[in-house]
């Protein structure tokens, strides 16, 4: 959250200087974006750790990252539209 939203942001202003109604996408798109590159670096991070060689990140490795990001994603849309994340205001209604 206190990574991945404000890269998104920046990522969503840059591209709204060139295209303005693209702001909302981008901004998901530079979240997902940060999300897959956190996976990459946290798993090429744990082989180093874990293991005393260097070994090289593949392209299965990058598609494994990227299946998981999506059905993280998955995931949290899911549960927006069932209604078990939602709004501030839906927790703390006005009085």
């Amino acid at each position: 959250m206190f990574v991945n939203v404000p890269l998104a942001l920046a990522f969503a202003w840059v591209v709204s200087l060139f295209w303005p109604k693209a702001f909302g996408v981008a901004c998901v798109l530079g979240y997902w974006l940060t999300n897959v590159l956190g996976f990459i670096l946290m798993h090429k991070g744990a082989q180093q750790v874990l293991t005393d060689t260097k070994p090289q990140y593949t392209r299965r490795e990058l598609f494994k990252d990227l299946a998981i990001s999506l059905l993280y994603t998955l995931l949290i849309v899911a549960l927006v539209k069932w209604g078990v994340l939602k709004p501030v205001q839906s927790y703390f209604p006005a009085k």
